[in-house]
């Protein structure tokens, strides 16, 4: 099976660094093949037989904070969900959009209907988003270093733990993922 990974907060501001290369030496320890890293962000693809992703993902945790000793959170998917992210997105469709001020916060963990529901959320008035039970889509126009839509926020609302990438990563990713043999 094909997966791909999102680690959360490596490499930002010079914090929690992890060269990628020992990154994929990293994964190739846990026995995972056809492993590629894209930027340095943390994000790998790879393929396992196993189709337990909670179990791939604490694994990976483990593994990184014995071999760095760095306590990080490991989001995953597989090809197949990261498609439906690409596909689902809704605001690609609109005529009007900026591709580069689209952005993709992947969560840990499933949302409830009720708990997005009742979602108090202050955007500016020309941010949008869409909160799904896995993701929250994201477009914003002042760029997302200006946006309180941000990462930390949606783990704050959505009492979880998540990520944030940019609309190029998530497609290069999904492109990544689909040439890897």
């Amino acid at each position: 099976m094909r997966y791909i990974t999102f680690l959360r907060g490596i490499n930002v501001g010079g914090q929690r660094s992890i060269k990628m290369v020992d990154l994929r030496n990293i994964f190739e320890s846990l026995n995972f093949k056809n492993v590629k890293t894209y930027l340095q962000s943390g994000n790998v693809v790879f393929d396992y037989e196993s189709s337990d992703g909670i179990e791939i993902s604490i694994a990976i945790e483990k593994k990184i904070n014995e071999i760095l000793g760095l306590s990080v959170n490991v989001i995953i998917r597989t090809d197949e969900e990261l498609r439906n992210i690409i596909n689902n997105n809704p605001f690609v469709k609109k005529h009007d959009i900026e591709f580069n001020k689209l952005y993709v916060t992947i969560m840990l963990d499933k949302k409830e209907p009720n708990t997005i529901r009742l979602l108090d959320i202050k955007k500016e008035e020309n941010e949008n988003f869409l909160v799904t039970s896995t993701e929250v889509y994201l477009y914003c126009p002042n760029g997302y270093g200006r946006t309180k839509l941000s990462n930390n926020m949606w783990e704050k609302k959505l009492n979880t733990v998540a990520t944030t990438r940019n609309w190029r990563t998530i497609n290069t990713l999904f492109k990544i993922s689909s040439e890897v043999k």
